[in-house]
């Protein structure tokens, strides 16, 4: 049912109030604001909670938003807002002088103290990651150092130790053949290559392969699984909707303990909003998630989230979220702009 523009209206100043206040919003402040009769705004207030947007608390008490009324609002009735001169600087200021040592750990860290809610920061990890070049050198004949370069340019040895005595002579040839049939191959393809040559060489040998096959596949994976950060969880007891000490120890414990269940979206959006009940896991059924990602190169993306009740303020925080991240998109591509170069 499509609503009309005064329920849209009513909607829309009930919850930038509860927002505003965490107080349920009664029909005498929106009839004094809005110029119409209390009877009027009770009698929307009525139809708007049959229709699922509002809900009453208490038999006396004013309405506040539902899951489905701050999604309406979220869609089509907040005003989007764009981070302010002052803000963006601010947060210009923040990425370059505090972030360069630490862009992906302190990242969550450093949108919590902007947007004052817990957040949560979370690298993809890169999945496409492939070896470009092996290198075998000798050092006894029972030990070998492997050297994996992926094709991120990045290199990694690992000394290795083996059971079986080999020829330090054909490791130039075990060399050969990695570099022939094990570069640009995914985990599941080295191994898949690495059995069908299992019946082709000498024990020895092969035993040299599958030790440095194992070590690349562990690199691989490595790199492809992702790593979740979260900071100001301390931010929820400031908050009125946890009040309560149970309610604000599960969640926090949750943010601590359970950090890889946080949600992680799909989708190319710049941001996205999960509001109460869209957040699958049961901890969560109360806040809402404002997550958005950002390009670290290399094929690699990052995600910073932020947790907050489902009263959060959500044009600020998307507008200082999406600029953070756009900022570190240009950080870790061509750099940030510095105020000498603002002015020219």
């Amino acid at each position: 049912m499509e609503l009309s523009e005064r329920k849209k209206q009513i909607l829309k100043a009930v919850v930038e109030h509860y927002i505003e206040s965490a107080e349920p919003v009664g029909s005498k402040l929106l009839a004094h604001e809005l110029g119409v009769s209390s009877a009027t705004v009770r009698n929307e207030f009525a139809e708007l909670c049959d229709l699922g947007y509002l809900e009453q608390p208490h038999t006396s008490a004013g309405r506040v938003p539902s899951p489905q009324g701050y999604r309406l609002y979220v869609n089509e009735l907040m005003e989007r807002r764009s981070v302010s001169a002052e803000e963006a600087e601010g947060i210009d200021e923040t990425l370059r002088g505090k972030l360069m040592n630490g862009a992906i750990t302190n990242a969550g860290q450093l949108v919590s103290s902007i947007v004052h809610y817990p957040t949560y920061s979370v690298t993809a990890g890169n999945a496409a990651l492939t070896v470009e070049r092996f290198e075998l050198l000798g050092v006894d004949e029972q030990s070998f150092i492997t050297v994996v370069m992926t094709d991120d340019k990045n290199v990694r040895s690992q000394l290795q130790r083996t059971a079986l005595a080999f020829d330090a002579e054909r490791l130039a040839d075990l060399r050969n053949l990695l570099n022939t049939h094990f570069t640009g191959k995914t985990r599941a393809e080295m191994s898949e290559h690495l059995m069908s040559v299992s019946d082709q060489l000498p024990p020895e040998q092969f035993l040299v392969l599958s030790k440095t096959v194992e070590y690349a596949a562990g690199i691989l994976d490595a790199a492809g699984r992702r790593d979740v950060v979260t900071t100001g969880a301390s931010e929820i007891l400031k908050m009125p909707e946890y009040r309560d000490v149970d309610k604000a120890h599960e969640l926090m414990t949750f943010l601590v303990d359970n950090k890889e269940q946080l949600p992680v979206p799909e989708g190319d959006g710049p941001v996205q909003i999960l509001i109460g009940p869209e957040n699958v896991d049961h901890a969560l059924r109360d806040t809402s998630v404002v997550v958005a990602s950002y390009d670290i190169g290399d094929g690699m993306r990052g995600l910073i989230g932020v947790v907050g009740p489902t009263r959060m303020d959500y044009a600020t925080v998307t507008a200082r979220l999406s600029y953070f991240a756009e900022s570190l998109t240009k950080m870790f591509g061509k750099g940030l702009p510095s105020p000498e170069d603002k002015q020219t």
